[in-house]
């Protein structure tokens, strides 16, 4: 469940340095519990707990790598080489494949404001057909904001979630919000000397 996740969070940013090690098992089951939960799709978070960074070297701190930044074709290629391993721990390919098409897609969509179905094809495996169903399925899941060009087969992006959220996009929401604050003392200022003569 969902608090039962956030609990396990929590737990999990607790621990220190000095006994981080002993939280491996509760790591690794956090991790593939994140993974499973069909409405997660942002992960990074995980990243930064302790217990999380003593697992890094070990198979479950790279797929969890793959779902916080890499792109469909590194998920197939791991997979392609772990598949025991990913069915150990009770992970199913195809619910893997669908997370990985929309975090790609998600990846995609921050990067370009306008995407051709062929990139799409290319980029999510998938057929022609498929791709207006795969679109409308994003947007379900509020993580993408777009609409579809059928006539020039593209997809026009307003809004995408960022899958990680580091230094870069502190930096681009702060020149975003300057710029917004330097805007708003240009209007004040016209209001100002409007309201003077």
């Amino acid at each position: 469940s969902d608090a039962a996740s956030k609990v396990m969070v929590e737990l999990l940013g607790s621990y220190t340095e000095d006994n981080a090690s002993q939280a491996r098992v509760d790591a690794h089951r956090c991790i593939v519990r994140a993974l499973k939960d069909p409405n997660a799709f942002l992960f990074d978070h995980l990243l930064t707990l302790k217990p999380v960074k003593f697992l890094e070297g070990e198979l479950i701190h790279d797929l969890l790598t793959i779902f916080v930044s890499a792109k469909l074709a590194s998920y197939v290629k791991f997979y392609q080489n772990n598949k025991d391993f990913i069915d150990s721990l009770g992970l199913l390919h195809e619910q893997n494949m669908a997370k990985m098409r929309l975090l790609t897609f998600m990846g995609m969509a921050v990067e370009n404001k306008e995407i051709s179905f062929d990139t799409m094809q290319q980029e999510l495996q998938i057929g022609a057909d498929d791709v207006e169903a795969f679109v409308i399925d994003a947007v379900r899941t509020k993580m993408v904001y777009c609409k579809i060009d059928q006539t020039q087969r593209k997809v026009v992006v307003s809004h995408s979630t960022h899958r990680t959220f580091g230094k870069q996009q502190w930096q681009q929401l702060y020149d975003t919000l300057n710029a917004w604050k330097q805007n708003l003392n240009k209007v004040k200022n016209s209001l100002l000397s409007l309201s003077d003569t």
